[in-house]
């Protein structure tokens, strides 16, 4: 992620260690997706029996879905978690043109 907004400038980590709270964020969305891909095994296969089968499943799906959890576990504390942290839209208008983004 970039430290600052392309846009308005606005740095991103508020304060040092200010991420670790993502981890929680994406705790629940593991959470969520590992309980969505046992039940859409359970209905596909209807086994109950094997617990190599939902592991073969539920794990392979945490990997792949890994990174969607990182980035999104940020955006949802950057906007929706952190009181008092706003877009300006007048200060990117101000702006001047960074030359780092070409």
């Amino acid at each position: 992620m970039h430290e600052n907004c392309l846009h308005c400038n606005l740095k991103f980590e508020r304060e040092p260690g200010y991420f670790y709270v993502a981890m929680f964020v994406s705790y629940g969305f593991n959470v969520v997706q590992m309980i969505l891909a046992g039940m859409l095994t359970y209905i596909i296969t209807g086994n109950t029996e094997n617990p190599w089968l939902y592991m073969a499943v539920i794990f392979p799906v945490v990997l792949i879905l890994a990174p969607f959890n990182y980035r999104f576990s940020r955006l949802i504390l950057l906007h929706y978690l952190t009181p008092g942290l706003h877009y300006i839209p007048e200060m990117s208008k101000e702006r001047k043109p960074d030359s780092r983004r070409a």
